[in-house]
């Protein structure tokens, strides 16, 4: 849970730090989180489910087209190695996540096509076996989830490690490892000082 705290008082600081206190205040009046049948059925979707994103979530139920007390919210909560500042992202709700499990073998075919074209745009900690894919989509960046997307990837290859982060970019596509967990992801997005919260996202 510290991990968690960290990382949203930091969160916190840097909506300030940019203006966005107001922004910040109003989204932390009128969030909930998640409820309890929806983690039973995390978890039971998702067995390895980190705590760390059962406890965001606990936080805030979803940042992405939202619903919290009859207004419909969308709010940078994450961010990703993307260009030179990082990219925000939305947290997915929980129902989100479980429901994107449907997408799995679409995902499985992405990856092939994507191996099949240029096989140095997946990377090798990345499995590429249908049989084996589980992933967990977590975010959708700025741009709809159109250019980027973010998975905890539970079938790696033998080269990379259960619970790995996974960063899904369009154009041209590529799939890379940027966290060996999701702590690990909280954690960059920590030292790198909430970088994909600046003027540029507070004038969205």
């Amino acid at each position: 849970m510290n991990i968690v705290k960290n990382y949203v008082d930091g969160l916190k600081k840097a909506y300030y730090d940019e203006n966005g206190k107001e922004v910040w205040n109003h989204f932390e009046k009128i969030k909930h989180g998640v409820s309890k049948e929806n983690i039973t059925k995390l978890k039971e979707t998702f067995p390895n489910i980190p705590n760390s994103l059962i406890n965001l979530l606990e936080y805030v139920d979803g940042t992405y087209y939202r619903e919290y007390e009859g207004e419909e919210i969308i709010f940078y909560f994450l961010g990703s190695d993307v260009g030179e500042y990082g990219y925000p992202y939305y947290l997915l709700s929980a129902k989100e996540i479980i429901e994107n499990i449907k997408h799995t073998k679409n995902l499985a075919k992405m990856v092939e096509e994507i191996r099949d074209y240029d096989d140095s745009a997946v990377d090798d900690k990345i499995s590429v076996k249908p049989s084996d894919f589980k992933w967990l989509h977590f975010s959708d960046c700025m741009n709809n989830g159109g250019t980027s997307r973010l998975y905890v990837d539970f079938s790696p290859s033998t080269k990379g490690k259960v619970g790995q982060i996974i960063r899904f970019l369009h154009d041209s596509d590529e799939l890379k490892v940027i966290a060996d967990s999701f702590d690990d992801y909280l954690k960059m997005l920590i030292n790198n000082d909430y970088a994909f919260i600046n003027e540029d996202t507070m004038e969205e």
